[in-house]
């Protein structure tokens, strides 16, 4: 998330009550997670685990719980609680906005797209042309869909990311400020969920279809030209390269890469990256051949202990 303008370090710990470690005038030009910073955003972090991550990351301000050595060209905000003050800037930069009408005034909506019944369309929703939105679609504030995109019913576009810190008295929700992005030729099915990012973008680039009742997580990046079967689970900061086919039941982990061309078969679980160019199966998701070789081998695991015994 980029900030509408550049501000100084000294504001933004003044808006949040914290001391900084810095210039006073050091820019800050927006915030994001860490997977996807830029040089000007805010990164936070709130556990000694992950310091080094996040103060060798790209971004060059660092949100964090405990005062530590800065690296140059960087700043620090000092924060007793860096992921609740991350969420009063998601507030103060992205508030959430009350919708008065089914199909908001802000929203752009192209030539020869076609809204079907029931549909929400939110706050400075962009859709381009020759779309067919079908009926009881709710796109939420912020969304961008590209020229000849088709969404069937009962699909949600921009929902909350499923992302929460475990305190004492219970969950605390990290407040997402980011979109949902389809670009163009996309086809979604009936009773799809797209959560939107957290402060970054959920992107499904030209081309890719994806079957009813599929669920991809936050900030996760389809590529061109894919195929998503129904009733897979994808989580969140997932990347699915150029022309993947994944069918049906698939379940995927957090924050891994699929790459190009490959094929993941059903109800297949993917616990961890895979090349691209290959086909996989089972769980842990393994080359397909190999899987079945190791199937076969357990089949005869009876036979073979009666010829024993």
């Amino acid at each position: 998330m980029k900030f509408p303008q550049k501000h100084t370090l000294e504001q933004i710990a003044t808006l949040l009550g914290c001391t900084y470690v810095g210039d006073p005038d050091f820019p800050v030009l927006g915030m994001n997670e860490i997977h996807v910073v830029e040089p000007g955003d805010i990164v936070f972090v709130d556990h000694p685990k992950y310091y080094d991550k996040a103060l060798q990351s790209a971004a060059t301000v660092v949100l964090i719980n405990k005062e530590v050595a800065c690296p140059e060209g960087k700043a620090l905000l000092i924060s007793e609680d860096p992921f609740s003050d991350f969420n009063k800037l998601t507030k103060y930069f992205k508030p959430f906005e009350k919708a008065t009408a089914v199909i908001a005034e802000t929203a752009t909506i192209g030539e020869g797209t076609i809204i079907q019944p029931g549909c929400f369309i939110g706050n400075n929703v962009k859709i381009g042309k020759n779309c067919l939105i079908h009926a009881n679609v709710s796109i939420y504030d912020g969304c961008e869909i590209g020229n000849n995109v088709t969404v069937h019913a009962g699909t949600v576009l921009g929902s909350d990311a499923f992302y929460y810190k475990n305190r004492p008295e219970g969950f605390d929700k990290l407040i997402s400020g980011g979109r949902v992005i389809l670009e163009d030729d996309v086809d979604l099915g009936a009773a799809c969920t797209i959560d939107r990012g957290v402060t970054g973008d959920t992107t499904v680039k030209k081309g890719s279809k994806i079957d009813n009742q599929v669920h991809i997580g936050h900030d996760t990046v389809i590529g061109r030209k894919c195929l998503i079967a129904s009733q897979t689970g994808i989580a969140g900061c997932v990347v699915i390269e150029d022309e993947v086919t994944i069918w049906g039941q698939v379940g995927m982990t957090s924050g891994i890469t699929i790459g190009s061309k490959a094929i993941i078969l059903a109800q297949s679980g993917i616990s961890k990256s895979l090349e691209g160019g290959k086909t996989y199966f089972g769980y842990p998701a393994e080359e397909a051949r190999k899987k079945y070789k190791e199937l076969a081998g357990i089949r005869q695991i009876p036979t073979l202990i009666e010829k024993l015994g």
